[in-house]
């Protein structure tokens, strides 16, 4: 008997928009085997999977990593500002508000 598929979820976010797709894939599937079958490559050719860090829920995995039922592929993008320097802006705006 054969196993059932796992339904799964690819996701990936612009600032002007949000790409969700859902497919069912076989026990055993990948990351990058997912993300392959999600056809997001060939909508978003932004996306470079050996620049893009890749996860589930959040949490960075590398593409390698087999896939459970109803996980949640994200890609995410480069950072376009350092968050060091973001807080360090935002604290000097408060300061000079107070």
């Amino acid at each position: 008997m054969a196993e059932a598929d796992l339904a799964v979820q690819v996701c990936y976010a612009t600032a002007g928009r949000q790409w969700m797709q859902a497919l069912n894939v076989a026990p055993g599937t990948t990351l990058h085997q997912a993300i392959l079958a999600s056809g997001i490559l060939l909508e978003n050719p932004e996306i470079d999977l050996s620049v893009c860090k890749v996860g589930l829920f959040g949490k960075l995995k590398p593409l390698d990593t087999v896939l459970r039922a109803q996980d949640r592929v994200e890609i995410y993008r480069p950072l376009t500002a350092d968050p060091m320097e973001s807080r360090r802006r935002r604290a000097v705006k408060r300061a000079m508000a107070e």
